[in-house]
């Protein structure tokens, strides 16, 4: 089923999307002629396609377009054909021309079923390149980056702490596991501390404040210099 809200201050121009995507099936849809409603529905929702009229009262679907989610595939809807140059600009993934038909609408599906398409692909693809893949157990385990809180060494090991309360240990140096942090969001610490910077909430030149009531974590003295220059910049 794909997500889909249309925004557009025409009710007729809303019900032809309605009909063309019941026509079409597999579609959910939520129609708003309000256009500040639509765009908080969508930034509540995160629907897959955003169809937007450009002209609405005074407010430009242009601007709209430029606060959409990423993962929003947006298709422009508008009497006007002078508007798509910017339309594409804004990365519209089709422009439909007032008045259109089921057949102009369809192929706009289809291009907006790709682009979905090739956005999950690539969403995977990062997904995969963002992990830590760590000997647990006598088992292999995928750690997301970004769920790391900070990574422990622990004698011959290192205890990686993750936000959902749980962690891994895993016979590694902290040392190697370092070297595959992206260093502009992992900073070493400690000798035995590595943290994620988003997860921290303040420091002195002693200790580092989790976020969410994480705890603190000991800076170490040839390290305080290199946190307060990493962190205030």
């Amino acid at each position: 089923m794909i997500r889909c809200i249309a925004i557009d201050d025409e009710p007729i121009a809303l019900g032809i999307i309605r009909r063309y995507c019941e026509q079409r099936g597999g579609v959910e849809l939520e129609t708003y002629s309000a256009p500040r409603l639509g765009m908080q529905r969508v930034s509540e929702w995160k629907p897959d396609i955003v169809f937007l009229d450009i002209e609405m009262n005074g407010t430009s679907g242009i601007e709209l377009a430029r606060q959409l989610p990423a993962s929003c595939c947006l298709i422009f809807t508008t009497a006007y054909a002078h508007y798509a140059l910017e339309g594409f600009e804004v990365n519209a993934v089709d422009f439909l021309h007032k008045p259109y038909f089921y057949e102009r609408f369809d192929r706009a599906m289809q291009k907006a079923e790709q682009w979905l398409r090739m956005h999950d692909l690539l969403r995977v693809s990062e997904s995969s390149v963002r992990q830590l893949l760590l000997k647990s157990e006598y088992k292999n385990v995928a750690v997301s980056m970004d769920t790391i809180i900070y990574i422990e060494s622990i004698d011959n090991y290192i205890k990686v702490h993750l936000t959902d309360g749980t962690s891994v240990l895993s016979k590694i140096p902290l040392r190697s596991i370092e070297e595959q942090l992206p260093s502009d969001e992992f900073l070493r610490i400690h000798r035995s501390f590595v943290v994620a910077r988003r997860r921290i909430a303040g420091f002195t030149r002693s200790e580092v404040r989790l976020e969410k009531e994480c705890g603190t974590l000991p800076v170490g003295k040839k390290y305080v210099e290199a946190v307060r220059r990493l962190i205030c910049r």
